[in-house]
């Protein structure tokens, strides 16, 4: 295999068991006087004043919101935000998301004291048809990870429908997600999670060709899946990011001091072996901006073979990679991006990230982006309302597209 072309390509595609055509959606529900629990993703960026910066996730939400209140329900709203592994932290706390919450959806919108409790209990036997009562950070109790079955009975007291919106938080088997829904009479997923599965599915059951994918990012290890997933179904498979020199050593090549994972040479090796079985078309870069350091004062220099100088590393794919990839994805019919081809946060590493997302908007193509930093790309480039679909999980994303389900869709079919 010569990295200036790609493996060739004869590619058949697979198709896998729809996940989430068995699920009710809120259509199919009488919401009327019934308790609600809603499962949502606010797990938003807070800014140096603990307030919140960026509220597209809670906007996402908004439009199952609405419909369940104008249909007479009685709502309880529970997420998570950030990490606080079973404990109380003030900082993530959802104090600052209820007040965003109630300006966007213009209703009084309660906040719990606590996950679950006497106190809990009351409120939630009080609520009033269009009503919100907004639990504190589930995950401040560590039966949410641990999905145990005593904290998913609390969750579920009094609950009459479960729907969950939350697709982000679905690839994790929790409490939230999973384990309560055993112990609530009626379930359903939210607008933003039927549109999540409708799209992502255009791109792993019978994708229009041909089927690009672009893969970038820092590790290798955090792609295993979904590129093993991808040789069997995309017609190309574009890849740049740190991620690729991790390919380059595998074969031999000296990438001087650009990020390797060492302890993933032999699955690198393993996936370009699979890939040539199979005949799938792997693209890597064909030339490389390199420095000395990522930094944003770095001089750069472009190479276009190995070895690299022992004292530079990668930061962005060269112009050439640019035209060979905006050339392909032209050509798409479907295309699945996730991760950024550099460091594109640095002004010197950020064109081909920027190029890449412009080409991936105009592409006449069904175009579906997952993870929060090739959003951010969108964003930069200037091209986020562009795309068919911006996916709102990046983790849950990729691991529905790898696997075709998700913990927290089969837990509603």
């Amino acid at each position: 295999m010569t990295m200036s072309g790609a493996i060739p390509a004869d590619c058949e595609t697979s198709s896998n068991t729809s996940a989430g055509e068995t699920m009710k959606t809120l259509s199919d529900l009488d919401f009327r006087n019934k308790r609600v629990f809603l499962r949502v993703d606010f797990n938003v960026p807070l800014d140096d004043a603990g307030q919140v910066r960026d509220d597209t996730r809670i906007r996402a939400a908004l439009p199952t919101v609405r419909y369940i209140l104008d249909e007479g329900a009685k709502l309880v709203v529970a997420s998570h935000l950030g990490r606080p592994k079973g404990k109380y932290d003030p900082k993530l706390s959802l104090k600052p998301v209820a007040v965003r919450f109630q300006e966007l959806i213009g209703r009084t919108v309660s906040l719990a004291p606590e996950v679950v409790g006497p106190e809990v209990e009351r409120l939630k036997g009080e609520l009033k048809p269009g009503e919100i009562l907004l639990l504190e950070n589930l995950r401040f109790h560590p039966g949410e990870t641990a999905n145990e079955e005593a904290f998913a009975r609390q969750l579920a007291s009094q609950i009459d429908i479960f729907v969950n919106d939350a697709f982000g938080a679905s690839h994790r088997a929790h409490a939230s997600v999973v384990g309560m829904v055993h112990f609530v009479a009626e379930k359903a997923a939210g607008f933003l999670m039927e549109k999540e599965v409708t799209y992502l599915r255009k791109v792993i059951e019978e994708p229009v060709r041909p089927y690009v994918a672009v893969l970038g990012g820092a590790k290798v290890s955090d792609k295993i899946p979904i590129i093993e997933s991808l040789i069997a179904k995309a017609d190309d498979i574009l890849i740049g990011g740190a991620m690729a020199y991790t390919f380059f050593r595998a074969q031999g090549m000296e990438v001087g001091q650009s990020l390797v994972e060492p302890d993933q040479l032999p699955t690198a090796s393993d996936i370009l072996k699979k890939a040539k079985e199979r005949g799938a078309n792997l693209y890597f870069p064909i030339d490389h901006v390199v420095a000395p350091s990522l930094k944003a004062e770095a001089t750069t220099a472009v190479l276009e073979s190995f070895p690299f100088p022992p004292d530079v590393m990668a930061g962005d794919i060269g112009p050439k990679t640019i035209a060979m990839f905006r050339a392909i994805l032209n050509k798409a019919k479907t295309i699945f991006w996730n991760g950024p081809l550099g460091v594109f946060e640095l002004e010197p590493f950020s064109k081909g990230t920027v190029e890449i997302a412009k080409a991936i908007a105009a592409a006449k193509a069904i175009s579906v982006v997952g993870g929060g930093d090739s959003v951010a790309a969108l964003k930069k480039a200037g091209v986020l309302g562009q795309v068919t679909h911006v996916s709102t999980g990046g983790g849950a994303s990729l691991e529905f597209i790898a696997y075709g389900t998700l913990p927290g869709l089969e837990a509603l079919e």
